[in-house]
């Protein structure tokens, strides 16, 4: 009798690099995530030897960075979203809501994003982090600055308040961590937002 054999088909370097991503976002989300993760670590939840990771990503701080570069499309995704709402001070609201609720729902991303699951790893990652926030800022300041056109009115200094409202995102990540993500942002929101709306009048 001749068995069927059925060979699956090997991954590709692309998918097995989402693979690692998908897999250190979930250490990095459960109840151990603000212990350090070692290559040794990730690849036995990877399922393969440490100089098989290597094969997909030269260095730990290469995995770290790809990971962020993902973090930042997605949140930019949203924000480009948002932006299309008519007024500013609604889209402002909507890109906040939805930061803050990413935040919440992604406990590795928000340890990333306040440099708790960096604390060991190389400089270059805090420095990365740095730009994230950079680029935010300056995402800000351009839906700010089109208040202008679209409104017939614009604000005093837009890169201010754009460093203000970063600032506040970055607050509440931290509070988040904090508190080991059990502050929900949901119930205290609408309170924040009632300090930052006198400043879009």
């Amino acid at each position: 009798m001749v068995e069927l054999v059925v060979k699956m088909p090997k991954r590709t370097v692309k998918e097995r690099q989402q693979q690692v991503l998908e897999v250190l976002i979930g250490l990095l989300n459960s109840e151990q995530g603000m212990q350090r993760i070692t290559t040794e670590r990730l690849a036995a939840a990877v399922g393969v030897s440490e100089g098989a990771l290597y094969r997909y990503f030269p260095s730990k701080t290469k995995i770290f960075e790809a990971l962020i570069e993902q973090i930042e499309l997605t949140l930019t995704s949203y924000i480009n979203i948002s932006k299309r709402r008519e007024d500013t001070e609604s889209a402002i609201k909507m890109i906040l809501q939805t930061i803050l609720d990413f935040a919440q729902k992604n406990p590795g991303v928000t340890r990333i994003l306040t440099g708790h699951a960096l604390m060991f790893e190389n400089e270059i990652l805090k420095n990365r982090v740095a730009k994230f926030f950079d680029a935010l800022e300056l995402q800000f300041v351009n839906i700010l600055q089109m208040r202008k056109l679209r409104e017939g009115k614009g604000f005093t200094d837009e890169r201010a308040l754009a460093a203000y409202l970063v600032n506040f995102c970055e607050g509440q990540f931290i509070r988040l961590v904090r508190s080991n993500f059990t502050f929900s942002q949901y119930q205290h929101f609408e309170k924040q937002w009632a300090f930052i709306k006198p400043l879009f009048y």
